[in-house]
């Protein structure tokens, strides 16, 4: 009797934990998929990946997200026509054999109050690998129009270009490309 009851009560809180989590999807107005490379080693250049999906899975408190992401890396915006013309070619990216780059994660840790650690395995140039970003809640609040929860946060890492094929060792293009990932998702 007394391991039946504690079986339902496992499954009446695994039921809970389950039910708790919702599908978010991504308001690509208020979002951003940045990141910054040293260029001659004595300046910074940035830029933006205008067209991705973003899906996630999480709780209320967006503190615990699975998320799985797609980019069109011909979306490549660096405010120069010319260099993001470059971006695309085979030398870099090539778009073409490489249409877009994904983000599965796999595991978050809880490292604060609004804090966390998402790894996952990022697709690029038809190279998978491992990689862990820093998230940080900004917040989640009821939006006033739709009645539903939209969650702020913000996710950066680093990761060497050249470990997923894009472009040679170089002087002027630095390997560490810094991410800078802004969102606002909006709870289904």
């Amino acid at each position: 009797m007394i391991m039946k009851n504690n079986l339902s009560l496992l499954a009446l809180v695994f039921c809970s934990f389950l039910s708790a989590q919702s599908t978010w999807t991504v308001d690509k107005a208020h979002s951003k998929i940045g990141f910054e490379i040293t260029h001659l080693l004595i300046s910074t250049v940035d830029g933006n990946f205008d067209d991705f999906d973003i899906t996630a899975t999480a709780g209320d408190t967006f503190m615990d997200p699975s998320f799985d992401v797609s980019i069109n890396t011909a979306s490549i915006d660096t405010d120069n026509e010319r260099r993001d013309g470059h971006l695309k070619s085979a030398d870099f990216f090539d778009v073409e054999a490489h249409p877009t780059m994904t983000f599965k994660s796999k595991s978050v840790e809880k490292t604060g109050d609004n804090t966390f650690k998402l790894t996952g395995d990022l697709t690029l140039h038809g190279v998978t690998k491992t990689v862990t970003l820093d998230g940080k809640v900004n917040g989640v609040i009821t939006d006033q129009r739709s009645q539903k929860l939209k969650a702020g946060l913000k996710l950066s890492g680093t990761l060497d270009r050249t470990e997923f094929g894009v472009g040679e060792e170089s002087a002027a293009v630095g390997n560490e490309v810094d991410l800078v990932i802004n969102l606002e998702m909006a709870q289904q």
